[in-house]
């Protein structure tokens, strides 16, 4: 899923590094040992990380968009409350990642000019509406899987503060994913109308989830390397792969149909196969051409300005207090 930042291009200058000092780096990453803000490490190491665990971010942060959608029309108080409290664990992971990718040496403020002046990328999956409550469901079960099949090696990253965030990031997640399943099966077990609304949810995000995993391998930057520095631990079609067995049998027993004529079981491989998916699709919604996207930034960028204020007040409010501590250290003395 945020492995999609991987797949772009890296057009800062290549830097050449110390050959003793990259293989005493690739040799500790081959022996499991976590890399750590102060030791050395490659600048494209850097760079990939920071890449990576920004998009990562701004994905968390642009993703409470879709679900606030339905905050205000949830069917229950508790749905409503479900709802808030998984908007908010959203706003905590970008939260962790930001301070993660700060260790990197690059600012809060720097990764928020970049998202916000269409520098940095997030996550396509997010540029999709939310039509129904069944999307509700659709985004916890099928989407927060997804994720959860791409973090849960991201535990394992080679960088420590990104693998120890994403700890608790995981165990949040598979909240979410049950949460969206539970959804799911209370429409699917419920009226004539209710399984319709639950299946067309599954016919809009099959597609754009299988997309969520980046482009296929044989098209993927940087992905060799990003998996010997283990930054990542699984190619983007192995990790599809996985996501796919998993999903489709939990949809047949919701009683849901997966949107793919050419949906196969491989009884030699074990896997299920899938019909083609539409890349071009992707790249335009990547690019900016998505549903949503306009809207997206438009709101993300009209926070940025209404919460100005809120920015200045706690930055006085921090220099104030600043001045009285040191006020009340010069008169101690």
């Amino acid at each position: 899923m945020y492995a999609q930042a991987l797949d772009q291009k890296d057009r800062s200058p290549v830097t050449a590094e110390d050959p003793v000092r990259l293989e005493r780096f690739e040799a500790r990453c081959a022996v499991e040992d976590k890399i750590e803000p102060k030791d050395w490490m490659p600048e494209a190491y850097r760079r990939t990380l920071i890449r990576q665990i920004s998009q990562h971010a701004h994905s968390e942060i642009i993703g409470m968009q879709p679900e606030g959608n339905w905050v205000t029309r949830a069917p229950s108080l508790r749905r409503k409350a479900i709802l808030l409290s998984k908007i908010q664990d959203e706003a905590g992971h970008g939260l962790y990642l930001y301070s993660a990718a700060e260790t990197l040496g690059v600012s809060r403020e720097e990764l928020s000019e970049q998202l916000l002046s269409g520098k940095a990328k997030y996550s396509s999956i997010f540029n999709y509406p939310t039509l129904t409550w069944a999307d509700m469901g659709a985004v916890g079960w099928l989407v927060d899987g997804a994720a959860i099949m791409n973090q849960i090696p991201l535990c394992r990253c080679s960088y420590g503060p990104y693998a120890r965030a994403m700890i608790r990031i995981c165990k949040e997640e598979s909240f979410h994913q049950r949460q969206g399943f539970e959804i799911m099966h209370t429409l699917a077990k419920g009226t004539a109308a209710q399984k319709a609304m639950a299946q067309d949810a599954l016919n809009r995000w099959w597609w754009p989830c299988l997309m969520m995993f980046g482009p296929p391998d044989q098209a993927s930057q940087h992905s060799d390397t990003s998996m010997r520095w283990k930054i990542k631990r699984f190619s983007n079609d192995e990790l599809r792969q996985k996501f796919i067995d998993a999903m489709v049998p939990q949809a047949q027993f919701l009683g849901l149909d997966i949107p793919d004529p050419e949906l196969r079981f491989n009884e030699e491989s074990g896997h299920w196969q899938t019909g083609a998916i539409d890349w071009s699709e992707f790249r335009r919604v990547l690019a900016g051409d998505g549903p949503c996207n306009r809207q997206r930034m438009r709101v993300r960028r009209q926070a940025e300005d209404e919460g100005v204020w809120v920015r200045d007040a706690a930055r006085a409010f921090a220099a104030k207090r600043a001045a009285r501590l040191q006020a009340a250290a010069i008169a101690a003395e």
